[in-house]
């Protein structure tokens, strides 16, 4: 039984008004997203695919992860992408207390700003689970907190790669944040289901956004 949303509920977007989950506008747009990384078992694939398909996208980075693999977190500022915050350890905000969550979240923030001068304060909280007060002081800093409308759910192991490509086609529309994950476990799935994704995306005439 799968506990995530594919193609999140509209009830879901106007109950937490306060949260991006997709930025419809007048020209066909998506935005591509990955969370999870920077690791050099994944990134540097997902970078080289982005570049031949002159994408930009936006990385919800790992702070623990910047801290091991800079060079590859280099790589990423180096193509021109978008940085975002996701804690420094991927913590669940449900199951932990607000002083620790902020802690973890300040963490991961020092540790892009210490290498990464962009301007974008983006917030993605792991599994898309954060309390109220979390939020609250997350926004307090000047963040905004980035959700997705279409989850491609490449970590679920238990799918194909080929369903986790229809996860992406089956549901995108106008202004559709999309989530990829570059990490070792999302791998098998994210190698078939990206560069296809963009495939499809570009044959029906998308265009690819950056989240600012």
């Amino acid at each position: 039984m799968k506990l995530y949303w594919v193609k999140t509920h509209k009830l879901i977007k106007k109950l937490f008004r306060g949260f991006v989950w997709d930025i419809p506008g007048r020209i066909k747009t998506v935005y591509l997203t990955f969370d999870d990384g920077p690791i050099p078992e994944a990134t540097p694939w997902v970078l080289d695919v982005l570049r031949e398909h002159n994408i930009k996208a936006t990385f919800f980075c790992i702070g623990d992860n910047i801290q091991k693999h800079p060079d590859t977190f280099r790589q990423v500022i180096a193509d021109g992408h978008t940085i975002g915050n996701h804690t420094f350890n991927h913590f669940n905000g449900w199951n932990t207390d607000n002083e620790t969550y902020v802690a973890n979240f300040e963490k991961c923030e020092k540790a892009i700003e210490e290498r990464y001068s962009g301007t974008a304060k983006l917030f993605r909280p792991p599994y898309g689970k954060i309390k109220n007060a979390q939020a609250k002081v997350v926004r307090l800093r000047g963040y905004r907190i980035i959700m997705w409308d279409v989850l491609s759910a490449d970590f679920d192991q238990s799918i194909t790669p080929e369903q986790c490509l229809q996860n992406v086609t089956n549901n995108v529309s106008n202004g559709s944040v999309i989530i990829f994950h570059d990490s070792i476990k999302a791998s098998a799935n994210l190698r078939y289901a990206l560069p296809e994704a963009i495939k499809y995306l570009k044959k029906n005439n998308y265009e690819f956004g950056v989240i600012t």
